[in-house]
């Protein structure tokens, strides 16, 4: 059982009103709130350490790398990855999906294949149009159901020796389904395909194990696991990571430069061009830190039965519909009431002090599928409770009163 109150105190956000009212926080989908252990260890990098890494001689300049290579290491044994170089600081999940996306450009051809699911945000579909477009490779799409799940007989029929990678996201954020991607990395491996696993809604809600999974590629933001923003993580195979090209030129990715050529330092550096977001990659493992002292199999029950209480209490609103219902979801429930724009609902509930996120949440081939603007998305984390699920409820009911 996790100690609420408590947890609740390491969050100084949650104590401020909002348009006169207590916070009631049901956007963590977009981004987590930060404990105070983070924010004060972004004070601490900037008042005691704040130096260039692995650069300098001086003190405080060795003070840093060390502090960001720590850091790199507790991302490393987090996520279980066999080497320390397997993990690439990047500036979010986006960075690291393009940073893939663009090193297979040099692997495709004409006629090679790129599967995607119809679950993605948009930074796992824009990416591999984009690598599509210039490699004449074509983009293929492992369609969903009613539900919200992907098809997996379809999966199946598409998989081909074409096709060259996959990529497919851990849990989707505009529904919260919780896709079967062991079964998936298994089938891309039979037919040599890499395959890259989409993690930014996964990892608040549990550990991924990258060589249990056996993925090619894992990829996560920090600001959504009570880190700060500008910061995430490439996990690639060593061999992979190897194979890809430099995405950047600059500093810190090369082992010599003259004008007649320049060669390539080894991983990680490799892809990591450049001053990077120092405090962020340090602190990044003060907030993984601090998610485990919680525990992910406490933070995953506890979020299960937010999940079950809001789906009882919302379904007992007339003329509400809830989209993505997969036996297999997380702490996600995305939802309209019949008659009323999504957008209006969001602005009456914020008057009240209430944070959800409306609009087509980045996954706009998803609102095509259900052939809706959007959906109001209250997505839950370990620090919210059940007496905010019934403020929310009691404010939607007044929100469809004033809006019917």
């Amino acid at each position: 059982m996790l100690d609420l109150q408590k947890i609740r105190s390491d969050f100084p956000i949650l104590t401020q009103k909002v348009n006169g009212k207590p916070l009631v926080y049901f956007d963590n989908g977009a981004t987590s709130q930060k404990p105070k252990v983070v924010i004060d260890a972004i004070t601490k990098y900037y008042q005691e350490i704040n130096a260039n890494i692995h650069r300098g001689v001086h003190t405080l300049s060795q003070l840093a790398t060390d502090a960001y290579e720590v850091s790199r290491q507790k991302i490393q044994n987090h996520i279980n990855a066999k080497f320390s170089h397997e993990v690439i600081f990047t500036s979010g999940t986006t960075h690291a999906i393009n940073l893939v996306a663009n090193g297979f450009a040099s692997f495709l051809k004409s006629g090679d294949e790129v599967l995607v699911s119809a679950l993605e945000h948009h930074s796992n579909i824009v990416p591999w149009q984009m690598l599509c477009e210039r490699t004449g490779a074509v983009l293929k799409v492992i369609p969903m159901n009613e539900n919200g799940e992907l098809i997996m007989s379809e999966y199946d029929r598409l998989l081909s020796d074409k096709t060259k990678i996959v990529t497919v996201n851990h849990i989707s954020n505009a529904l919260g389904t919780i896709n079967p991607i062991e079964y998936m990395i298994e089938k891309a491996h039979q037919f040599g395909a890499a395959i890259l696993i989409d993690g930014a809604q996964a990892t608040p809600h549990l550990k991924p194990d990258v060589q249990a999974l056996d993925c090619d590629f894992y990829v996560f933001s920090g600001h959504k696991i009570c880190g700060p923003t500008g910061v995430g993580i490439l996990y690639g195979k060593e061999v992979w990571l190897n194979k890809l090209p430099p995405y950047q030129g600059g500093g810190e990715m090369i082992a010599t430069v003259s004008f007649e050529k320049t060669t390539y330092a080894d991983l990680p550096h490799k892809f990591e061009a450049g001053t990077p977001n120092i405090e962020g990659g340090i602190v990044l493992g003060t907030a993984i830190d601090y998610m485990n002292e919680i525990g992910f199999e406490n933070i995953a029950a506890h979020e299960h039965e937010l999940l079950v209480y809001a789906t009882e209490k919302l379904l007992q609103i007339e003329g509400l519909k809830i989209f993505g219902t997969s036996a297999n979801k997380t702490s996600v429930i995305s939802f309209n009431i019949e008659g009323i724009h999504p957008y209006d609902i969001g602005t009456i509930i914020d008057k009240l002090g209430i944070a959800v996120r409306t609009g087509h949440h980045c996954a706009q081939p998803i609102m095509d599928f259900f052939k809706i603007p959007g959906t109001i998305r209250a997505s839950f984390a370990f620090y919210n409770t059940k007496e905010e699920i019934d403020i929310f409820v009691e404010a939607l009911q007044k929100a469809k009163m004033m809006l019917s």
